[in-house]
């Protein structure tokens, strides 16, 4: 058979070669289209120019809220059910359209809102959450440290003092999305008395707390990560995660977040095979497209292979959190094997345009970019790669 008789399978072109979209109820699919149209018509059009200036889309917040996809029920009465399968395919869509976008969006609607729902006592929950779902308060998550990453669990340097009815926090905190401009800030810090990890809500404009953008970023130049500096801030009693005691909690959310990455990462090697693909079937060399030729047919099913393992994998681990079965070692593969699979493939996207792959009118350079910052947190590969091995042995390798 020619090549100009062969059909062309319309689920590889769209990188849903084993029709994932097919295990949404008609509902739920409707939901995805009126997501993908607000991304292709609002989102898409400024995504190169805000990574190059390093903006995030704030002023796209009202129209995020009448999307009607953050939160969950037991949140507001007007939050609908979501199946852990859309919240995921959300998630991919997002970020196969533009990672900063899908990151702004997740540190709310996962780390800072999860924060409340799992932490957070009755009171708290009818205090925060239907604000967070509306978008009138915007939520960050600050965990990450200057010096302290991987060794959170039990090296938090931030510091939590208690005086009567008032806590006052001391330390830093890095890394932390949304920081600069949102309304409460989930901080964890080590108590002094007993050493263990609590949560804190700290709002916006609190005496001794300060928020400074992180300059010279090479990825999610569209989040703005803060530094963030609390030098004495008091918080109210009334303010503390009244569930969260030790690092044990702070995992809790952790584990449905980092199940997110999964997510998030699989819709970025996604959009990096499909603008890799587009970029293929329309450039010539040699008089022919360089679509036709074996080597670049080569690197498309690598790229398409790993997406569809990564949706398959993305897909199982939904199933098992709708179950209530998804356990953190099985969150932990995820992450580590989707962002594994990702920073494979928007390589291989890269390589497909040459020269014109680190420019970002192409369309690759974003997501080659971005990937770094995806394979980097909620958990390193290598630190997931340990709690998986953990849970396959039986002894701990952590120090």
């Amino acid at each position: 058979m020619s090549s100009s008789s062969t059909r062309i399978d319309s689920g590889a072109v769209e990188g849903d070669f084993f029709r994932i979209h097919d295990l949404l109820s008609p509902e739920e699919a409707a939901v995805v289209d009126r997501v993908r149209t607000f991304l292709r018509e609002r989102v898409q059009p400024g995504a190169d120019e805000r990574w190059e200036r390093a903006q995030t889309p704030v002023e796209l917040i009202p129209e995020m809220r009448e999307l009607g996809i953050t939160g969950a029920p037991e949140d507001d009465p007007s939050v609908a059910p979501r199946s852990a399968l859309l919240s995921g395919v959300l998630a991919m869509e997002m970020t196969r359209v533009d990672p900063s976008f899908a990151t702004f969006f997740g540190v709310h609607n996962g780390l800072a809102m999860g924060s409340v729902r799992v932490c957070g006592s009755e009171e708290q929950k009818r205090r925060w959450l239907p604000d967070m779902v509306r978008w009138e308060k915007v939520g960050a998550f600050g965990l990450t440290e200057p010096l302290v990453g991987s060794g959170t669990a039990g090296g938090l340097t931030t510091t939590a003092r208690r005086e009567g009815d008032t806590w006052v926090l001391d330390g830093e905190k890095k890394w932390i999305g949304n920081g600069t401009f949102a309304d409460l800030v989930v901080v964890w810090a080590r108590d002094v008395a007993d050493d263990r990890v609590k949560g804190f809500v700290v709002t916006k404009g609190t005496p001794g707390f300060t928020a400074e953008a992180l300059p010279g970023k090479i990825a999610l130049r569209g989040v703005q990560n803060a530094h963030l500096v609390l030098d004495g801030v008091r918080v109210p009693e009334a303010d503390r995660l009244q569930g969260a005691n030790s690092f044990r909690d702070t995992a809790e959310v952790l584990k449905v977040t980092r199940g997110s990455v999964a997510w998030s990462a699989t819709g970025c090697a996604l959009g990096a095979y499909e603008a890799a693909r587009a970029y293929a079937v329309e450039r010539e060399q040699f008089g022919r497209p360089i679509a036709s030729f074996q080597l670049i047919q080569d690197l498309i099913a690598r790229m398409l292979g790993n997406v569809t393992a990564c949706q398959a994998l993305a897909v199982r681990m939904a199933q098992l959190q709708d179950a209530g079965q998804l356990g953190e070692a099985q969150a932990a593969m995820a992450k580590m094997f989707c962002t594994t699979r990702m920073r494979e493939t928007v390589g291989w996207a890269r390589e497909v345009l040459g020269g014109n792959g680190i420019l970002l009118e192409h369309g690759v350079a974003r997501f080659f970019a971005d990937a770094e910052a995806l394979y980097s947190y909620e958990g390193t590969r290598e630190m997931n790669a340990l709690i998986t091995a953990r849970a396959a042995t039986g002894l701990s390798a952590f120090v």
